[in-house]
């Protein structure tokens, strides 16, 4: 992809960023080394490699899923000012 010093000036315009002529020209070099890197990483063929969650092969210890506190809906729900069918009442805040 190459770009133009129009489209550095149009993106820094749309930002409201202001920048001066050396500004949009040093961001162009930048930015065009940018997407040529990108170009050249796009060009290496990864058909081979497989896809990893985490570069090493890592296991996560895992614990049981047990309950471990009793249910205490109903003492929480009658200091609450409001409730219906095991649901807060809250005040409306937006119209």
């Amino acid at each position: 992809m190459s770009l133009t010093l129009d489209d550095i000036k149009r993106v820094a315009n749309l930002a409201c960023i202001e920048t001066s002529e050396t500004e949009a020209a040093t961001a162009l070099v930048h930015l065009s080394g940018i997407f040529s890197l990108i170009e050249q990483m796009q060009a290496v063929d990864t058909s081979s490699v497989k896809p990893m969650s985490h570069s090493q092969d890592l296991v996560q210890r895992l614990r049981d899923d047990t309950v471990t506190e009793s249910d205490q809906r109903e003492l929480f729900q009658s200091i609450a000012p409001k409730t219906e069918s095991g649901l807060y009442l809250v005040p409306k805040v937006l119209e």
